[in-house]
């Protein structure tokens, strides 16, 4: 038996030899691994979150999938600007109504976050972010097809689209929760909640795509066909000024309060406010400096342009208060700070931080002025002044953006700032008219089908117990 063995092993050996050449050639051939020059460049490109380098080799990058780093920030980024929401604006609106109300404006944040995300999920992500037209998206993602944690490019190269597709969810969440300042205490819960419904459709999904999609009609640095070539970092017309332009009409025709003019409608807790200020101003980091889309210079950029311009913003309300009334007061400190804010959204990454103080003072002095004057002059009731600060504000932060944006700070800004001016003044007065329009339209099929007050009994008593059983506090 040794024996054969020993005589057949070389046979066997010769056979299987000559038989690997034809299995190989059956088999398809595996991708080289890359080298060492394209492995650097992977962790060069990611360090410096730039675009993914292609392979000459045309071997499999070994970081495909998402940076830790950069998806570390955006997942931060993310839950600060629900943050936003819930608490931040919940408390800083709760704190400016009176006391009977509290609830309702609670009641009306968290059902704007609980009706969006499902909305967004089942077609507004694909409406905002497919590529669509030039004025809003397809429906190729709805119900987040394609949308998977383990790839990337959707927002950019290194980070998650899923991430990315829930730090988008975060922003079209607040946005319709601020239009709720303008007509807190005098509409029904049903009835807002209907509006929101269709403004969703009708305003934010088209103006997320046509500013921030890739073939958006007013998305300058990505759509080189763009019929606005604007520029707009976290949201100035995306944001604050569709729902304060929006929240301004949707007033008017709500009506004022009743006891406007004739009784003082004061916050009931100013506590509430100061500390929904605090938490909207920690939770716009992830707003500004998120929408950097990675924890690199840009973002860092974002993060300095915030936070002086918001110190600024409230230091210049104060001021302003100072003169005019002889005291400032907590609330003018806080409207300060969001002013600031607001106005800084549009270009806390294409300005330099000498440019956010700027922006800052302009900002606690102009949605001053309209809070103070020109709301009182036009007789306008906006409760808690959502078009004073957001409208104004975001409008005023548009502009300036386009007079400060320095391609130093983002290199995006060196081919576009020829005409730039020009560009963001042409963005905001689509912006004004499509949100007044299409506001027009919602509020009258929302009065057509559900009514929009509540009864001048119901109104008196509290929206708190009317509405949602509930009372705020304990008497």
């Amino acid at each position: 038996m040794n024996q054969t063995f020993r005589f057949l092993a070389p046979v066997l050996c010769a056979l299987v030899a000559l038989a690997a050449p034809i299995v190989s050639a059956q088999e398809p051939a595996s991708a080289p691994p890359p080298t060492l020059e394209e492995r650097i460049a992977d962790l060069e490109a990611y360090v410096n979150n730039g675009e993914r380098p292609e392979k000459a080799s045309g071997a499999e990058s070994l970081v495909a999938g998402p940076g830790p780093g950069a998806n570390a920030w955006q997942m931060t980024s993310t839950a600060l600007v629900l943050f936003m929401t819930l608490p931040g604006l919940a408390l800083f609106y709760g704190g400016l109504v009176r006391r009977k109300n509290v609830l309702s404006v609670l009641a009306q944040c968290l059902g704007c976050a609980c009706m969006v995300a499902p909305i967004w999920w089942l077609c507004g992500y694909s409406l905002s972010f497919g590529e669509g037209n030039a004025f809003v998206g397809d429906f190729s993602m709805a119900m987040f097809k394609g949308v998977e944690p383990g790839n990337v490019g959707a927002g950019f190269a290194w980070i998650s689209d899923s991430i990315w597709a829930m730090f988008q969810l975060t922003f079209a969440i607040i946005t319709p929760a601020l239009i709720v300042g303008a007509i807190a205490e005098r509409m029904k819960f049903k009835a807002i909640m209907a509006f929101i419904f269709l403004w969703l459709f009708a305003v934010y999904f088209p103006f997320a795509h046509m500013v921030w999609g890739g073939t958006g009609f007013m998305c300058g640095p990505l759509n080189a066909d763009a019929g606005i070539k604007a520029i707009d970092f976290a949201g100035g017309t995306v944001v604050h000024m569709t729902s304060g332009w929006s929240a301004l009409l949707l007033c008017i025709l709500l009506g004022k309060r009743r006891g406007h003019g004739a009784e003082k409608l004061s916050p009931h807790s100013m506590v509430l406010c100061m500390v929904g200020t605090g938490m909207l101003w920690v939770g716009w980091y992830g707003f500004n400096a998120g929408s950097a889309l990675g924890a690199d210079a840009i973002a860092s950029n974002a993060f300095t342009t915030t936070t002086l311009a918001a110190a600024t913003g409230g230091l210049f309300w104060a001021i302003m208060e100072w003169f005019v009334k002889g005291k400032p007061s907590v609330l003018g400190l806080c409207s300060g700070i969001v002013g600031g804010l607001v106005v800084i959204t549009p270009g806390c990454g294409f300005v330099t931080a000498t440019s956010a103080v700027i922006m800052g003072a302009l900002a606690g002095i102009i949605p001053f002025l309209a809070v103070e004057f020109l709301k009182n002059k036009l007789g306008y009731d906006d409760a808690l002044d959502t078009f004073g600060v957001h409208g104004v504000g975001g409008t005023l932060g548009a502009i300036l953006t386009g007079v400060f944006a320095d391609e130093k700070v983002n290199g995006v800004v060196a081919g576009l700032k020829d005409g730039l001016l020009m560009e963001q003044l042409k963005a905001c007065a689509l912006t004004i008219a499509w949100s007044l329009v299409a506001t027009f339209v919602i509020t009258m099929i929302v009065k057509a089908i559900f009514g929009l007050r509540p009864s001048a009994e119901d109104e008196e008593i509290g929206l708190d117990l009317v509405e949602h059983g509930e009372a705020g506090y304990e008497h």
